[in-house]
């Protein structure tokens, strides 16, 4: 093992949403109302950030909100969004279902990240996200299975469902830019800022998070492509310890100066109990 690989922790900057206790709106399509918006300000935190590879009790999705899983795909190609599609799909389905216990999952959404601009394709190619952040809130994840259930969602949203996501190096391994996710259990019941996009036909919302000195982050150092993380950004039940988890790219101060730059795919799913 590396030196990298045997670091306890580092010390690097998050950076965290200041919470004035109003929601970030931005118009996204909408030019007409962009006199309206209202953007939040960011803060950095010196942040000490936990080598997940190294608890003694790894990290499990229900305890922490994310595990780290040795799984290989067959995609040869990640920037190829027929081959993803076809297979990337269902392989995420089933690793989502047989580590969460759902009874069905429906993998909605992908979106490969590189700070590479020369690769971006609208849509699903984009930079990493740089800030302390989760993914849907109680508005937008029951609007998820309004979306592709609309016939069914009443009664699927009288039962337990969850969205869980996905995230792997599809470069031979992390070096710049890694993700860091928060122990769901330190993340107390405030500081949850909403922020609203809205277009013309819709509003989509996530949650943007504000500091507390509470949250207890890990990573996982130089992560290989046949590694892959699963973490939850939304779940339902009250008998679970850990209900969602907040994560962010960051800059890791032992990045060489000449380290590639990350590549990486995350999935979304829905998760049926």
């Amino acid at each position: 093992m590396n030196a990298v690989m045997e670091n306890e922790f580092i010390d690097a900057e998050l950076t965290y949403i200041v919470d004035d206790g109003k929601p970030s709106i931005r118009y996204v399509d909408w030019p007409e109302e962009k006199h309206n918006e209202r953007l939040a300000s960011y803060e950095p935190r010196q942040t000490r950030i936990f080598n997940g590879r190294l608890l003694e009790n790894p990290a499990k999705l229900d305890t922490f909100g994310f595990e780290l899983l040795k799984r290989k795909s067959a995609v040869s190609n990640f920037y190829n969004e027929a081959e993803v599609k076809e297979l990337y799909y269902s392989e995420t389905a089933e690793i989502i279902q047989q580590e969460s216990g759902a009874k069905s999952v429906h993998v909605f959404d992908h979106t490969v990240r590189t700070p590479d601009t020369s690769t971006h394709k609208e849509g699903w190619v984009r930079s990493p996200v740089r800030y302390v952040h989760n993914d849907y809130t109680e508005r937008s994840a029951a609007q998820r299975v309004n979306d592709f259930f609309p016939d069914k969602a009443s009664d699927l949203l009288k039962k337990r469902f969850a969205i869980i996501q996905t995230w792997r190096s599809i470069g031979d391994r992390v070096e710049s830019e890694p993700l860091a996710l928060c122990d769901g259990k330190t993340i107390p019941e405030t500081g949850f800022i909403r922020n609203e996009r809205r277009y013309r036909d819709r509003t989509a919302e996530t949650y943007h998070i504000s500091f507390n000195p509470a949250h207890e982050w890990y990573y996982f150092p130089h992560m290989t492509n046949e590694e892959l993380l699963i973490f939850k950004v939304f779940d339902t039940s009250q008998e679970v310890d850990v209900r969602f988890t907040a994560h962010t790219a960051f800059s890791d101060p032992n990045t060489s100066p000449d380290a590639p730059a990350r590549q990486s795919i995350e999935m979304r799913a829905l998760a049926f109990f």
